[in-house]
């Protein structure tokens, strides 16, 4: 007969088989998901525009975002990050990407919001190269399963121009 720590590492073999099965088949279910998020972003005001003593340019902008992700919740999302970016080319670079605001969307629930805030972190250009720029503004997330890969997407925003002049 079989001593107890054979069946119990059978049992455990088995266990660790059906869990590892499960997984892939929640991530797998995952595929067949299409998500339609929709979003909409204002900037509402300038608050300022300064050329720092370094000679880069900063801005600060009051925004307005409105975001619909709950398309993107599945039985096997644990939370989305989203995030909003400025993005703009100039001579040097063909696309500068700056984060102007982030959070984590940790339930569906919570997945449909409207937020009146400034930018979380600085808008600023190595340069002066952001007077009278046209840049665009993408909302991106990415979603991470209880099981599986990350799932990352994105919504650009087009029609966005800063002041000529500094305020």
């Amino acid at each position: 007969m079989h001593t107890f720590g054979y069946r119990a590492n059978a049992l455990l073999t088995l266990g660790v088989t059906i869990l590892a099965l499960m997984c892939a088949m929640a991530s797998f279910s995952d595929n067949f998901s299409l998500p339609s998020p929709s979003a909409h972003v204002q900037v509402l005001n300038v608050n300022w525009f300064q050329k720092q003593r370094n000679g880069n340019d900063e801005v600060s902008l009051t925004l307005n975002i409105s975001a619909d992700l709950q398309s993107a919740f599945t039985w096997n999302t644990k939370q989305v990050f989203v995030f909003l970016a400025a993005e703009y080319d100039t001579t040097k670079n063909s696309l500068n990407q700056i984060s102007l605001w982030d959070a984590i969307i940790p339930s569906k629930e919570h997945a449909k919001f409207s937020i009146h805030t400034t930018n979380k972190y600085r808008l600023t250009d190595q340069g002066s190269n952001l007077r009278g720029k046209e840049f665009n503004l993408t909302l991106h997330w990415h979603v991470m399963p209880k099981t599986g890969k990350m799932f990352a997407d994105k919504i650009v925003m087009t029609g966005y121009h800063l002041p000529e002049d500094y305020r």
